[in-house]
């Protein structure tokens, strides 16, 4: 029984480290590439859009604010959205900055 688990460890670690050097012989294969690169577009174009979504919501924060005419509940709901507006642009650019310093590291 325990040579029958030591030979299965053994082949086990054998097997992985064959397909290990197996796969990074001939490189990233063309699918990885391609999902690469439409993860890094769809990135782009999420940070290109978070901009001008998130001056659109600080604006109307501000005008709901403004035109309130006293309205406690406006007012409120204003400074609100003008937070969760900038806190969620702020994370959207964090994470950016994130990912490019990880891709920077890697290679």
């Amino acid at each position: 029984m325990k040579q029958k688990i030591i030979y299965f460890i053994f082949l086990i670690i054998f097997l992985l480290f064959y397909f290990s050097t197996f796969c990074f012989a001939w490189g990233e294969p063309e699918l990885v590439n391609k999902l690469n690169s439409a993860f890094e577009s769809i990135r782009d174009w999420l940070i290109k859009l978070a901009t001008p979504a998130a001056a659109v919501a600080v604006g109307t924060g501000v005008f709901m604010k403004k035109f309130s005419f006293g309205d406690e509940e406006r007012i409120r709901l204003g400074k609100k959205l003008i937070k969760a507006s900038l806190f969620s642009y702020g994370f959207i650019l964090a994470i950016n900055l994130i990912l490019s310093a990880i891709k920077s590291l890697i290679s």
